[in-house]
């Protein structure tokens, strides 16, 4: 039996120390025996809400956030809503300003109850057995690619990084405000930061650009929690592994999904006390046939053993399918979480 909460349990790995077993965690997920729930001030809403559910007569839908990007739900991703693919509605960088509108949300922030706001939004958390993982929706990166596409984004930091300065700090300009009283009154044992800046096979820029035009929103972003020792969460797919060092500059305790492009192993051990993988999946089920639930429990268990010795881990992943094919998916991260609980469990008692 459990002698601690999930919640210290997962505290502890930022700490550097030994959970007591293997805890899992997932991004945006409020779940029974979830470690972690994420926590976002409904004040500031989320660019990426907003698609009504899927159905098979309009498996894709589109609408305009608040920032004023048109975007689709994809069902092949869970229906995230991604940017319309060829539409996009800043072509000149140095034209930002004429083109960025922001939010309908409130002119100053200070006029908002935060109090309030945050007793609601976290009414339903045990505080002593769940941890809270709160931030603001705001990837720099991501952004300008929302914004312009990969084609111009990347353009853009080539050849008009000021101007690519100045149009993203202008932007974490607003969500100051919001990370500063979200820290404030929510007080969360966590701060979650996101961003996604490599592919499967490298990032998308250098080291460099990396240092000089996003590591220091980051900084910013992440400050409030650092003047507090609250440490940071970041959500950082593809192989990220380069920028490692720079993330534990801003605070980052935490990677997620921490995917098996990058050299897990001798991140885990270079890092060793000052960093925790949160991720190692990469499982993906069969195109031609049915997965069996053996498949998937032996994945889970290999995982576990490959990445969870010694501590300094936490599981972190899901299958995602198509949301006409919603019964099946289901029933393979039901097998995934059942097996993820009970080899978890007794992981570090064996």
């Amino acid at each position: 039996m459990a002698t601690i909460t999930p919640k210290e349990n997962y505290l502890r790995l930022g700490r550097g120390e030994m959970p007591e077993w293997v805890p899992a965690w997932r991004m945006g997920m409020r779940t029974v025996n979830s470690p972690v729930w994420s926590v976002f001030p409904s004040v500031m809403g989320s660019p990426f809400m907003g698609a009504p559910p899927a159905d098979e007569a309009n498996p894709r839908r589109e609408w305009t956030d608040s920032w004023g990007i048109t975007r689709t739900a994809v069902e092949e991703v869970g229906n995230a809503g991604l940017p319309k693919p060829g539409h996009f509605i800043l072509d000149d960088v140095t034209k930002w300003d004429q083109v960025v509108k922001w939010p309908a949300y409130p002119e100053n922030f200070d006029t908002v109850d935060w109090e309030a706001m945050a007793k609601e939004d976290m009414k339903d958390i045990d505080r002593e057995q769940v941890g809270v993982s709160a931030g603001a929706s705001f990837g720099p990166f991501t952004t300008l690619i929302d914004y312009m596409g990969f084609t111009e984004g990347l353009c853009a930091l080539l050849e008009e990084p000021e101007a690519v300065k100045e149009m993203l700090n202008n932007i974490c300009d607003y969500y100051m405000p919001i990370m500063e009283r979200t820290v404030n009154y929510y007080q969360p044992d966590m701060v979650s930061l996101f961003d996604d800046t490599a592919s499967k096979y490298a990032p998308f820029f250098s080291v460099e650009v990396y240092k000089d035009i996003f590591k220091p929103i980051y900084t910013r972003l992440a400050q409030p929690a650092i003047d507090r020792g609250i440490p940071i969460q970041f959500h950082n797919c593809g192989r990220c592994e380069d920028f490692i060092p720079d993330m534990l500059d801003f605070g980052v305790k935490y990677w997620d999904p921490a995917q098996q492009e990058n050299d897990l192993l001798r991140i885990k051990e270079e890092f060793k006390g000052q960093f925790v993988i949160v991720g190692g999946f990469d499982f993906v089920p069969a195109s031609d046939r049915d997965t069996t639930e053996e498949e998937i429990r032996e994945y889970i268990r290999s995982i576990f053993d490959k990445y969870a010795v010694g501590g300094g881990y936490a599981y972190a992943g899901g299958i995602i399918g198509s949301a006409l094919e919603a019964e099946k998916v289901a029933q393979y991260n039901a097998w995934l979480q059942d097996e993820v609980a009970s080899y978890g469990a007794n992981f570090y008692k064996k």
